[in-house]
């Protein structure tokens, strides 16, 4: 058996652990957020437009030329773009490791989505460069990443909860009712928060002025993120002390106070930001705190329905796949001992 028949056997008989499939979802979250911020540094450095084409990044070349950019403005911005291929593969991944240990559809849905986000952004990208960086967007660039956080942190979290458990529901109605306004109040804090960008400084290119940014008044734009930021932190805040006076599991309780933590750190870098004129070092720290934000809420939602029962000791969390690895090892040892 040569080296590609080995690859295609592994892949069809072979079942990842549930260590190995926790592995491949927490590199894919860490991928969709790490990309955001890879974004924002394009974004500060004024490096939008060192590739002015796509695919290429310059008319009749892949990779960037001489004397075309500011060769910083190009090595930064074509990195960005070599990121997405790091994000497709963690992606597939995803989906190669959901299927081969035959875990349930909802686990093979997010990652599937994950794969056709990346395929969206990509195309999203090419718009942004097409039309020059217009702040809208931009803005259309940078919020299906949130949802794509949300997507991989949800992958991540649901992968060790068995898929022959029942799922049963944890928050009672109000906990439940308080979350998916504060998820909602999320999303407007994301979408604002754009806007707030779309209206600043920070245009993306270093040729570029205030041409084609959003004409509102940046002071009033950010005290209106300000305002939704605390609208959202006011249902987080009830949410988890509900979550307190419920008792419920431990593990909840710290998502919570997790969340609560970041969120306040978030807030803290963005008054740090409005006080001193939103300093360029700190938007990246900002936007990885968006993700961080985005994943954390997505997982104290993931909590609030959790399947419960099902094999204990299961080593890949589906039935047929824990049948699927036992076989491939008792293949492989019985391979050894003969050959």
């Amino acid at each position: 058996m040569n080296f590609f028949d080995r690859l295609r056997f592994f892949f069809r008989e072979a079942a990842p652990s549930l260590r190995a499939q926790r592995r491949v979802a927490l590199i894919l979250l860490i991928c969709q957020g790490g990309i955001t911020v890879s974004g924002a540094i394009v974004r500060v450095t004024g490096s939008g437009l060192g590739c002015v084409t796509w695919p290429n990044c310059h008319p009749g070349s892949l990779v960037p030329l001489k004397g075309a950019a500011p060769l910083v403005h190009q090595a930064i911005e074509f990195g960005n773009r070599l990121l997405t291929f790091v994000i497709a593969a963690a992606a597939i991944a995803a989906v190669v490791a959901m299927h081969m240990a035959c875990r349930r559809r909802e686990l093979k849905v997010y990652a599937w989505l994950n794969v056709a986000g990346v395929v969206l952004q990509a195309l999203i990208g090419a718009l942004s460069v097409i039309l020059e960086l217009q702040w809208w967007a931009v803005a259309l660039h940078f919020l299906p990443s949130m949802l794509l956080v949300w997507l991989a942190a949800m992958l991540y979290i649901r992968i060790n909860e068995p898929d022959d458990g029942t799922p049963q529901r944890v928050f009672p109605q109000a906990i439940s009712t308080l979350g998916a306004i504060a998820a909602a109040a999320l999303a407007v804090v994301l979408a604002t928060g754009t806007m707030v960008t779309g209206s600043g400084v920070h245009s993306g290119d270093a040729g570029v002025g205030m041409e084609g940014r959003l004409n509102v008044d940046p002071q009033a734009m950010a005290i209106t993120h300000a305002i939704c930021m605390y609208v959202y932190l006011f249902f987080t805040v009830v949410t988890v002390i509900l979550i307190f006076r419920h008792r419920l599991d431990p593990k909840i309780k710290t998502a919570g106070l997790v969340l609560l933590a970041v969120i306040l750190m978030q807030w803290g870098i963005g008054v740090f930001q409005y006080y001193m004129h939103i300093p360029r070092w700190t938007v990246p720290i900002h936007v990885a705190f968006s993700s961080i934000v985005t994943a954390c809420t997505a997982i104290l939602w993931a909590r609030g329905i959790i399947r419960t029962g099902g094999e204990p000791a299961s080593a890949t969390g589906s039935p047929a796949g824990d049948a699927k690895r036992a076989a491939y090892l008792e293949n492989s040892a019985r391979k050894k001992v003969t050959g």
